[in-house]
């Protein structure tokens, strides 16, 4: 029997989306305002055990800060912590996913969460074991755009950076795991956005066997 297509999938309820930053006001990247930090990023998702989310799209739009000195960079990651399940610590703006259809009530199965500014920490496995830092072991896209002064600040050209995972073959994230993601740079960007696009279920209805 072969896997459901994701468009099957949406078309039975099972795709989710969740955007990140409202209207013209984005979420100011890293833990400080600037460089990334691995334990607050700009948005979670966590995938509880017995779960399995394929995340089919997602678009990072980055507003860079003013650069005052060559190669001031802002850049942008989507990551995975593939064993650790965001324990839903740390402060940060909780996301209600909306369904795909929008004849479905919103919600998820997974933990959403936006604009950390508190530590989170994830669990090895999702068990009870000593809860660390989310470790970033599977990147699927990145994007870092660097400055080159010409005289004064009053010289240089801005622009947004935008970076687009839209892979033909999504990963199969099965839970516990986390995806992450993150943007920011060695000077304080004016405010980034995110709009992440994921059909999910449990191991059975994405016809998973195996461990």
């Amino acid at each position: 029997m072969g896997l459901p297509s994701i468009d099957e999938m949406i078309a039975r309820g099972m795709g989710r989306m969740v955007a990140v930053g409202a209207f013209s006001t984005g979420i100011v990247g890293g833990g400080a305002g600037t460089v990334y930090d691995q334990d607050q990023p700009e948005f979670a998702i966590g995938v509880p055990g017995g779960h399995v989310i394929r995340p089919f799209y997602v678009e990072i739009v980055v507003q860079g800060g003013l650069s005052t000195a060559d190669s001031d960079e802002t850049e942008a990651l989507i990551a995975v912590d593939s064993l650790g399940l965001w324990r839903g610590d740390g402060t940060y703006t909780f996301e209600t996913p909306s369904n795909m259809r929008t004849d479905f009530e919103k919600g998820s199965a997974c933990r959403c969460g936006s604009a950390f500014t508190g530590n989170m920490t994830t669990n090895p496995r999702g068990l009870t074991e000593a809860a660390a830092a989310p470790v970033l072991d599977i990147e699927l896209a990145r994007v870092v755009e660097t400055s080159d002064l010409q005289g004064t600040a009053a010289n240089m050209v801005y622009r947004n950076i935008r970076l687009l995972y839209n892979p033909d073959y999504p990963l199969f994230l099965v839970g516990p795991c986390t995806l992450l993601g993150y943007w920011g740079g060695t000077i304080a960007t004016i405010g980034g956005f995110a709009v992440i696009k994921w059909v999910e279920g449990t191991r059975e209805q994405f016809g998973l066997l195996g461990a």
